[in-house]
């Protein structure tokens, strides 16, 4: 597979608008995309037709994964192509209702490059509780993600999902919905995406581990060391992801 083990995902310049972008092609863009639902089914991140992925692959254009299919034996030429406005331009099969929590994501911030939507196990019972993923005791969830907030809980597949995740976009790396699983985010691309996904869950579970067979007796970093891991993602360019309380 190509487009998601050996072929890098290309984007040049900085972080600001003027910068030139080298979109993945039509044919990297399905690989990766089938590739990350594939993985998202065998980690049990997903059962039956659960979850949903897109990927950019022009500045106004996005490929999506069908609804009703499940994401561990999905083909390319289910996929969908479509325009940010929700029109579609290739493809026989319909994208789910939670297309348009994706499309507000890419239009809240157009730098955005593909999402990814799961049910996790150990991520989805922070989702139910209505509990941040907000720790000190794992650097990698630090650095990778920062504070992982949980949206309001909605109805899935209403407008009022699209409006629950905005307000976060700009700010995170990643976003609980109320009772209802993750979703994640890039400006580099989707393997980044999917890898946030595998992130969140494992801080996730190390969290809620700790906290059954230790309760609060801990190390945590102090701030002068959540100080030093900010830098870290600094220097990783991941500019959002804010300060773990």
């Amino acid at each position: 597979m190509t487009g998601w083990m050996e072929k890098p995902e290309r984007k040049e310049g900085g972080a600001d608008l003027g910068s030139k972008v080298n979109y993945p092609d039509d044919k990297e863009a399905r690989e990766m995309i089938v590739e990350a639902g594939r993985r998202m089914y065998a980690k049990g991140y997903v059962v039956s037709n659960d979850g949903n992925i897109t990927c950019k692959c022009g500045p106004d254009t996005i490929w999506a994964t069908p609804t009703g299919v499940s994401k561990g034996f999905m083909k390319e030429d289910m996929l969908i192509k479509m325009k940010l406005d929700g029109t579609i331009i290739e493809g026989t099969e319909k994208p789910s209702s939670e297309i348009r929590m994706h499309l507000r994501a890419y239009r809240e911030d157009p730098e955005i490059m593909a999402c990814v939507h799961a049910h996790p196990k150990y991520a989805t019972l922070f989702a139910i509780a209505n509990k941040p993923i907000d720790s000190r005791i794992l650097p990698e969830g630090v650095v990778q993600l920062g504070v992982v907030p949980c949206a309001k809980t909605v109805i899935p597949g209403t407008d009022d999902v699209p409006d629950s995740v905005a307000p976060y976009i700009n700010n995170y790396n990643a976003v609980l919905l109320g009772n209802h699983g993750v979703l994640t985010w890039s400006t580099e691309g989707l393997r980044q995406a999917y890898y946030r996904l595998e992130t969140v869950e494992y801080f996730a579970e190390i969290i809620l581990f700790s906290k059954m067979f230790f309760g609060d007796d801990v190390n945590r970093y102090t701030d002068e060391q959540i100080e030093q891991l900010i830098q870290i993602r600094r220097n990783l360019g991941i500019t959002r992801g804010g300060r773990p309380t």
